[in-house]
């Protein structure tokens, strides 16, 4: 399956200080971040997470490069749902839930585009085209491939500290909101 990778934003998401996210900003908090905790269940003992760095694509689907060995992988064909737990790069941190169904992807060149995505992510700039050879013989060494996951609902927390708080961090109540849910605006 193709996809067009989103490239990296330059400037994320600014959460609100003053209210809950609308439907279409979790979106694009989600499309404009590049790191989350990865969470999920386990055979035994409590839930499993770890973080990483995820592209998104156009069709809002948030693609994860993983080794083909690693418990990540067995748990999205055991179970094929995940929590992602998207990471706002602001202090104080915000964060957005995103509740997803996933499958294990193992096409290379997708796989080797993601990988790329992900070092401009990581430093910052993208990477010199002269360095795909490289990451495909990683690719293939480490035997990579993608978990690709669909979010179907989101669960928003993210804190506020308005500066006439005194510097109180405080918090609002939220709930679960379907992914393509619309915009409702009080009237």
């Amino acid at each position: 399956m193709t996809a067009t990778l989103l490239s990296m934003s330059t400037q994320p998401f600014a959460l609100p200080t003053d209210r809950d996210m609308l439907p279409s900003e979790r979106r694009a908090f989600v499309r404009t971040h590049r790191t989350c905790v990865f969470g999920y269940t386990r055979r035994s003992d409590g839930p499993a997470m770890s973080v990483v760095y995820y592209v998104p694509t156009e069709d809002d689907h948030l693609l994860i490069a993983t080794m083909s060995g690693r418990a990540k992988a067995a748990a999205v064909e055991r179970s094929g749902k995940v929590a992602l737990c998207v990471l706002d790069e602001q202090w104080p941190v915000g964060y957005l839930q995103v509740y997803c169904d996933a499958v294990v992807d193992r096409d290379r060149s997708l796989t080797v585009d993601v990988m790329m995505a992900v070092g401009a992510r990581m430093s910052g700039a993208e990477l010199d085209p002269a360095a795909r050879p490289i990451v495909e013989r990683m690719a293939e060494e480490e035997d990579r491939l993608l978990l690709r996951c669909r979010p179907y609902s989101t669960f928003a927390t993210p804190p506020r500290q308005p500066p006439e708080s005194g510097g109180r961090l405080t918090h609002w109540l939220s709930g679960a909101v379907a992914w393509d849910a619309a915009d409702s605006h009080p009237g």
